[in-house]
């Protein structure tokens, strides 16, 4: 179910350039997961990194090294 959440709300991202633009600014995928709760979706961050390489619709999930990271 949740990555059926997950799939709602990228689809929903792509078509909203302020989310899309909050996705962006998040620095990691719990961030982007808690983010996704205010708008009504449920999903995990373990989730989302999982996606990293694929696309759905028109986005690609990509995950992003930040620097000094280290959770």
């Amino acid at each position: 179910m949740s990555l059926e959440q997950l799939r709602a709300f990228l689809v929903k991202m792509q078509d909203d350039a302020d989310l899309r633009q909050q996705v962006l600014s998040a620095s990691t995928a719990d961030e982007v997961a808690n983010l996704a709760v205010g708008f009504g979706y449920e999903f995990s961050g373990d989730e989302l990194l999982r996606i990293s390489g694929q696309k759905v619709d028109r986005v690609t999930v990509r995950k992003q090294d930040v620097p000094g990271e280290y959770n």
